[in-house]
């Protein structure tokens, strides 16, 4: 099976369509929110400062992710990173290597849409074991900083290039 992780906009309006039909578990929507939403902040009020990837698998959209660039970043991120928000695995294809996946190919279609970023950054729940364990494995390194996010504590992750 062939995966690209390819920017939003280049998408056929066959695979736009097909991206609004992705759904996630729902005790996952409290973290990564829905496509609708993800959605939403991409193409309501449109900015240079988020882009939206949807990972291909065979050409048919798998998962989508939001990258975030001033004036969109979070309070917590540093001015020269990009930072990942609303991943999200269609829950018929989770557990098939597809985050991973879109986790490898991030850092080339990052500096590709922002070529002056120096890292990629992240926040996430202190208590998903699962996405802390991937984040580590492919190379991101915890900042060793917690914060009170909207559900919990969170870890602040940072890929350097």
């Amino acid at each position: 099976m062939q995966t690209r992780l390819v920017p939003y906009e280049t998408l056929t309006a066959a695979q736009q369509q097909q991206l609004g039909t992705l759904e996630i578990h729902p005790e996952q929507l409290p973290y990564a929110g829905d496509i609708y939403c993800a959605l939403n902040t991409l193409l309501v009020n449109p900015s240079p400062g988020i882009k939206g990837f949807a990972l291909l698998a065979d050409e048919v959209p798998v998962a989508f992710l939001l990258l975030k660039r001033p004036p969109c970043l979070p309070h917590w991120a540093n001015e020269h990173s990009a930072t990942l928000h609303a991943l999200q695995v269609d829950r018929g294809r989770q557990g098939q290597g597809f985050g991973k996946a879109c986790l490898q190919a991030l850092p080339a279609a990052a500096r590709l849409a922002w070529p002056q970023i120096k890292a990629l950054e992240l926040s996430v729940d202190s208590h998903n074991e699962a996405a802390m364990g991937l984040y580590l494995h492919l190379g991101w390194v915890d900042s060793g900083e917690a914060y009170k996010g909207r559900i919990g504590y969170e870890r602040r992750l940072a890929l350097i290039f």
